[in-house]
């Protein structure tokens, strides 16, 4: 058998035919499926949740690209039953396999749900601390304040407990401030409510807190807490601590630490006690 016999024997007109079909479904269908999360994405912005919108993009885009391969697959001669019967086995030992990615689309579309955070979020879980990029039926993604990226299970997020440090537009920043015992403690007073007032990122209203804590091993101990906006809490913790420290130094005001003194030196010669000085 020569190369045209074999040409022959396997390009006919029907498989030409069936190509062309699946070139053709192919060339309309992409740029179908392209407009059309185009225009759904449109259609949902500014009308949903940021979550809510991704998910229904994303759902609409899938199903879009399975009828799609349906249909090709179809010009190919599967049969529509035989799919959905291959599908079912395999989905039921893909479903024992896989217990822990059906719990984490549980979890999804319970958090999708319940809406404890949205996309834009700051929150904080199992000690990471990020911004909510995207919120999908797996996984939630998360960016980094040193701008890595980090993915969490939905499981995990169900199963956590979850800060959400944005959820509110207002945060108060706490301190702790140690005062020596020889302070006059209402001039100490005085100084931290003279920067909650002049400090520009502090809000007036909550007022500010202080509160004299404890008795501490080198000092008094107050709780200083300044409100401010959520997006200006690292900022304004920065700026209160220097303010702080530089208020208390210009007022004589000090802030007791621990000392150790070292000293250097020969060692001294025990003093020599006898059993008859001590019985005189």
């Amino acid at each position: 058998m020569n190369f045209t016999e074999l040409i022959r024997m396997y390009i006919t007109p029907e498989r030409i035919n069936v190509a062309l079909r699946v070139i053709i479904a192919l060339g309309i269908g992409i740029p179908v499926i392209i407009l059309i999360r185009k225009l759904v994405t449109r259609m949902v912005k500014g009308r949903l949740s940021p979550q809510s919108e991704q998910l229904i993009v994303r759902a609409v885009y899938f199903l879009s690209v399975l009828i799609l391969v349906v249909s090709v697959l179809n010009e190919f001669g599967f049969k529509l039953s035989a799919l959905l019967g291959a599908a079912g086995v395999l989905g039921v030992a893909i479903g024992f396999a896989s217990q822990t990615s059906v719990s984490n689309i549980i979890s999804g579309i319970f958090l999708i749900s319940e809406k404890p955070f949205v996309v834009g979020d700051f929150i904080e879980v199992n000690k990471i601390r990020g911004r909510i990029e995207s919120i999908d039926l797996l996984s939630l993604k998360l960016r980094l304040p040193d701008n890595s990226y980090v993915r969490v299970p939905n499981e995990t997020m169900i199963k956590t407990e979850v800060t959400n440090v944005t959820r509110f537009p207002d945060r108060r920043v706490d301190l702790n401030v140690l005062v020596a015992y020889k302070e006059d403690l209402r001039k100490v007073l005085e100084v931290l409510k003279e920067i909650a007032a002049s400090e520009p990122l502090a809000l007036q209203e909550p007022a500010p807190m202080i509160v004299l804590e404890s008795f501490g091993e080198y000092g008094i101990n107050i709780l200083y807490g300044v409100w401010g906006r959520s997006e200006d809490f690292f900022n304004l913790r920065s700026k209160l601590i220097l303010r702080v420290k530089e208020s208390f130094a210009a007022h004589g005001i000090e802030i007791p630490f621990p000392h150790l003194s070292l000293y250097a030196g020969s060692e001294s010669e025990p003093i020599k006690i006898t059993t008859k000085e001590v019985q005189e």
